[in-house]
């Protein structure tokens, strides 16, 4: 687009969505329009962040007025009222917002037929093209063993983290199988041999680590390292940022990162 893109963020009062809006305060290819709000959400009596005067909260979508592109960072049911209005305005759509039922998931792709949507669990940048380079990788060596190591700080409270999961997913689709035929999640006492084919699964908790996700992939003699070491978490509002300018004025469709990534390596 020749003139900035006419955004919105919904989950503004969420701390994705302050995120959000410090990052697109100084971003010249935006005019942010609106921080959408749930609707028993407190007044904002202050801006949420210094350079926000004037952006207008509201919970009420038609106020937003005309807008390219929308970012949910919210909840299942705040997701539902931005599938709607995006919908019936054919506005394109980036969501980060999880947690989803299989009703929601059925809806997310029959809107994607109308609108483009784009929708992921991690938006960090450099995840995504861990995926793609361990995709890559587990395919060319098929007979490797590979294992997933991730650590997250004490408080969280689910294991493995959802982006590890995906991580091997997307080595068990590169392999021709699947994440339930091939995962260990655990190994203790007298284990035995490996078997051929499985992708193990090691889970660190502890202090105020941020995310830190490895793939090993061993061989007889050589081993590939595969990492990435997220330090702040701003780096999920950058990706998010970067998807809806990527993806404002595209055809209605269901686009993911790696779709974005495809297109900058072919230019």
């Amino acid at each position: 687009m020749s003139r900035p893109v006419r955004l919105a963020v919904n989950g503004a009062t969420g701390r994705m969505g302050q995120a959000l809006l410090g990052l697109l305060r100084d971003d010249a290819r935006f005019e942010l329009v609106a921080g959408i709000t749930a609707a028993d959400a407190p007044q904002l009596g202050t801006p949420i962040y210094p350079g926000t005067d004037g952006l207008l909260f509201t919970h009420d979508w038609p106020a937003a007025g005309s807008l390219d592109v929308v970012i949910d960072f919210s909840g299942p049911a705040g997701l539902g009222e931005a599938l709607d209005h995006c919908e019936s305005q054919g506005i394109a759509l980036v969501t980060g917002t999880t947690g989803l039922d299989k009703v929601m998931q059925d809806r997310l792709a029959a809107v994607s037929q109308r609108i483009a949507l784009l929708r992921a669990a991690n938006f960090s940048l450099g995840v995504a093209v861990l995926k793609r380079l361990l995709r890559e990788a587990a395919a060319a060596l098929p007979d490797w063993d590979l294992d997933i190591v991730e650590a997250h700080h004490s408080r969280k409270v689910d294991a493995p983290s959802g982006t590890a999961l995906a991580l091997g997913e997307a080595a068990a689709a590169a392999r021709g199988t699947t994440l339930a035929e091939a995962a260990v999640y655990a190994r203790e006492g007298l284990t035995g041999p490996r078997a051929f084919g499985t992708i193990g699964f090691a889970t660190v908790r502890g202090g105020d680590i941020v995310g830190e996700h490895e793939a090993l992939l061993m061989g007889q003699g050589e081993r590939i390292e595969l990492n990435h070491r997220a330090t702040d978490r701003s780096i999920f509002a950058r990706g998010a940022i970067e998807a809806a300018h990527w993806l404002a004025g595209r055809t209605a469709g269901a686009y993911d990162l790696d779709a974005m990534l495809t297109e900058r390596i072919a230019r």
